[in-house]
C-alpha cells in the first residue's frame, strides 16, 4: 500500500480521553471520517509520558503499530474523544 502523504494536512484536532476527559495529543488530521489511527509524524502536541496510555487514569486508548510502513497508533474504538 501507498505510504501517507508527506504533507501535514491543515486540519487540527485535540485528542481527548473519553473516561477522564484529559488532553492527549494535538494531531493533524486528514479526511472527515472518524479518527482510527494516528500517524506519530502528524501529532504536534503529545500531552502523554507513554505512547497509547492516559496519563490521568492510567486507562490503553491505542496501540503503537506499523502501518503502511509508517509508526502509528491504532486507537481503540470508544476510548478517545475528538473536538
Amino acid at each position: 500500500m501507498a505510504k501517507p502523504k508527506s504533507k501535514a494536512p491543515n486540519k487540527s484536532v485535540t485528542v481527548y480521553c473519553n473516561k477522564c476527559r484529559f488532553k492527549l495529543l494535538q494531531y493533524k488530521k486528514g479526511g472527515t471520517g472518524s479518527l482510527v489511527k494516528c500517524f506519530i509524524e502528524r501529532i504536534t502536541k503529545n500531552f502523554t509520558e507513554q505512547l497509547g496510555i492516559c496519563p490521568s487514569c492510567e486507562s490503553q486508548f491505542g496501540r503503537e503499530t506499523m502501518i503502511r510502513g509508517v509508526p502509528a497508533i491504532k486507537i481503540i474504538g470508544g476510548k478517545v474523544l475528538v473536538k
